[in-house]
């Protein structure tokens, strides 16, 4: 059963149409995920499903509720990771998400509790009372995504969970984000640039080109689609996406995910 639906969905800036007409099903436990390159609209459809952008036209629904006329109860069962550094350096990892308690309302009676799991779930109970500034790029990222955790949303958004991160460390999200899956049932759609990410976490994805879904299903299907025996998911990424497209980014995105990158590394 699908717990996220987008038909139509639109957004346009200035006369250029940023996402064209989406409609997509994500069903409830999968890891969805939006491939595509810089300005093919990822980022964008994160941000209207999250709430923080409205469309232009068009509707979608997160666990039910409308994305306009239910802003709010959207916003109670989701939970946001965005490619930015969202932990403050200075202070400690509990500091961070007993910060992140209060803004969810999290009960008073509650919190410790809830903070200590959240810790244990992303493995960093050890260093909850080091400074975040000492963490290390994998670290931060773990403890966004238990920040994102505490109200225990049904669906979390990954914009470019592991952007930055060596390879032992983005192992070490990979891990989190399948325990993520598997124990608690957690429905997450995110976004890549790593054909190899999406190829291990994803149960299907979406690649988006000029604002519209090129292609859409199991990674495993989508390359035998192209023929399958040595074909990776990078080869159905050029065909489906490459060409006219600049894949480069605008300025603006690139600088983001440097300084991205450059925090987190």
């Amino acid at each position: 059963m699908a717990i996220l639906e987008t038909k139509e969905l639109t957004r346009c800036f200035n006369g250029h149409t940023a996402v064209d007409a989406l409609t997509i099903a994500v069903e409830a436990g999968e890891v969805f995920g939006l491939l595509g390159p810089n300005g093919a609209g990822k980022t964008t459809t994160i941000k209207m499903l999250t709430t923080l952008l409205p469309p232009t036209s068009g509707t979608a629904s997160v666990a039910g509720f409308d994305i306009v006329r239910q802003a709010r109860e959207v916003r109670r069962v989701i939970g946001y990771v965005p490619q930015l550094v969202s932990a403050d350096g200075n202070l400690t990892g509990y500091e961070n998400l007993l910060i992140f308690a209060k803004l969810y309302d999290i009960p008073r009676r509650e919190r410790a509790a809830r903070l200590g799991e959240a810790l244990d779930l992303v493995g960093l109970a050890d260093a909850a009372d080091r400074m975040v500034r000492e963490y290390s790029g994998g670290m931060i990222r773990r403890l966004e995504i238990a920040q994102s955790m505490l109200h225990r949303p049904r669906v979390l958004f990954l914009d470019e969970p592991t952007v930055g991160l060596d390879p032992v460390a983005r192992r070490a999200v990979w891990d989190h984000i399948e325990r993520l899956r598997r124990e608690f049932g957690t429905t997450i759609l995110m976004t890549t640039h790593l054909m190899e990410e999406a190829d291990h976490l994803c149960q299907r994805v979406a690649i988006m080109h000029l604002g519209r879904v090129a292609a859409i299903g199991p990674p495993a299907a989508l390359k035998a689609s192209l023929g399958g025996n040595g074909i990776t998911l990078d080869d159905v990424f050029v065909h489906y996406a490459g060409g006219t497209l600049n894949s480069g980014g605008t300025y603006r995105e690139t600088s983001r995910t440097r300084r991205t990158a450059q925090r987190l590394g």
